[in-house]
């Protein structure tokens, strides 16, 4: 466990593999075992590490209940000392944990050596209210009576459907705990809502101060997150924009050895 502010103890697990450190950072809801299928493509050649943001899987809540993003790079920091790792150290990020990447970057530059991003929430301006992915989060049902009843509830319906049954298997087995004669979901889904009705949208402006070389990954989805990564891989001098067309915003999860195999040929 990594010790971070506002009280919180953030839970980093150790992938596997060998060579030098790959430290990658989720999306919003889920935690840093939901890419163990992508590590497994990654052992022979890195050291793959998958911290738990602040409210997610095994990682504890913050004691005054600050979800901001800002304390997300809060949270990588305190993992980069915790493994005293050197830096620059290639990272991944998805969603709110490309984000993350980017926010430690201006926090601390220097951090990346090499990064590859999968529609990172860096938003030219925030979405209008309401926000729908929050109001969807609390919506979220939190218990099941077991983990095969949550896997077959989730799997036969979207986004769930669509992802690699190994991936969806992750998620749930180590995104719930048992209570009772039930399970629980570990991220409140009050939590994940204050986490998506805390997005920064700082950040944007700030991406030219980063020079790093950072991969920007699209989907062809037409979402929000697929409309922003065209315009953050404009931004960032080093980037260099790459699109999925035929995959979502969880194509990491959809698609774990396309993923890997990108990620060797950016880290390369």
């Amino acid at each position: 466990m990594a010790s971070s502010t506002d009280g919180v103890r953030v839970a980093v697990h150790h992938l596997g593999g060998a060579g030098p450190p790959l430290i990658i950072v989720h999306a919003t809801g889920f935690h840093g075992r939901c890419y163990q299928q992508i590590a497994n493509h990654l052992q022979t050649e890195r050291t793959i590490y998958a911290p738990d943001l602040r409210g997610h899987g095994d990682s504890s809540r913050p004691v005054n209940g600050r979800f901001a993003w800002a304390g997300m790079a809060e949270d990588l920091c305190a993992v980069l000392d915790h493994l005293d790792v050197d830096t620059p150290v290639d990272l991944v990020g998805h969603s709110m944990g490309g984000a993350t990447v980017l926010a430690t970057e201006l926090r601390r530059p220097g951090t990346i050596r090499r990064a590859w991003l999968f529609e990172p929430i860096v938003m030219p301006e925030l979405a209008p209210p309401p926000n729908l992915l929050a109001t969807a989060a609390r919506r979220r049902r939190p218990r099941f009576d077991d983990y095969q009843g949550a896997i077959d509830r989730y799997g036969s319906r979207p986004p769930f459907d669509s992802i690699d049954p190994a991936v969806l298997d992750d998620y749930v087995t180590f995104g719930f705990r048992s209570d009772g004669d039930q399970i629980t979901l570990k991220c409140r889904p009050d939590d994940e809502a204050a986490t998506f009705d805390a997005a920064d949208p700082t950040v944007f402006a700030e991406l030219p101060r980063i020079t790093a070389p950072v991969t920007i990954v699209g989907s062809g989805d037409g979402g929000h997150p697929a409309r922003f990564a065209p315009a953050v891989a404009e931004q960032l001098p080093n980037a260099q924009f790459v699109e999925w067309v035929d995959e979502t915003h969880f194509g990491p999860f959809a698609n774990p050895t396309r993923a890997a195999e990108e990620i060797l040929a950016t880290l390369r």
